[in-house]
């Protein structure tokens, strides 16, 4: 029970910050502007939450092209972290060398869990909410995504089938991660 009651608060806690350290290197290789500065901003919300790991780490890892290292860094630091505290918790010892390994899945299964959001959330708010500065900022987040979708498939007039050939992409990758684990 104490195992499961601490995976449940480890598992919210890291899903949040990690995750914004994932959203914020993503944003980076978007070229977003995550200036502070503005408060209504993406970055109003993910800077603080990631600046007390992601700032330290930058000092010692920069940047490679687009691609923020220290921010995926960190993102796979607290994800390691909570796989050795729970693992240290059910008895077991990190003498294995595998765990860093079962680290590295859920991170990649904490990336697909976003993605899958971020795409409900884009379809949600297109229905909902069409033309705000929210559904704007989410489109921009998955639109990378679905532009090769759209691409490769047929078109449907209207219809826009690409979030869920995306949604079943994505949900057949979590099955072959979680089968990996």
């Amino acid at each position: 029970m104490l195992i499961q009651i601490a995976n449940l608060l480890l598992q919210v806690l890291i899903s949040i910050v990690a995750g914004a350290c994932l959203l914020r290197c993503y944003l980076q290789w978007l070229a977003f502007n995550l200036g502070s500065g503005q408060s209504r901003t993406i970055g109003a919300y993910v800077l603080p939450l990631s600046n007390w790991i992601v700032i330290p780490l930058r000092k010692l890892i920069p940047s490679v092209g687009r691609l923020d290292v220290a921010s995926f860094l960190a993102a796979y630091l607290l994800v390691a972290g909570k796989t050795a505290i729970l693992l240290l918790l059910s008895g077991a010892t990190l003498t294995n060398v595998f765990w860093p390994l079962l680290a590295l899945t859920d991170l990649v299964d904490l990336i697909l869990s976003g993605l899958v959001g971020l795409v409900f959330a884009s379809v949600i708010l297109s229905w909902i909410s069409a033309g705000s500065q929210i559904q704007y900022l989410v489109s921009l987040l998955v639109e990378p995504l679905l532009a090769p979708i759209r691409k490769a498939m047929p078109n449907f007039g209207g219809l826009d089938l690409s979030p869920l050939l995306l949604l079943l992409i994505l949900q057949v990758l979590q099955i072959v991660v979680s089968n990996l684990r």
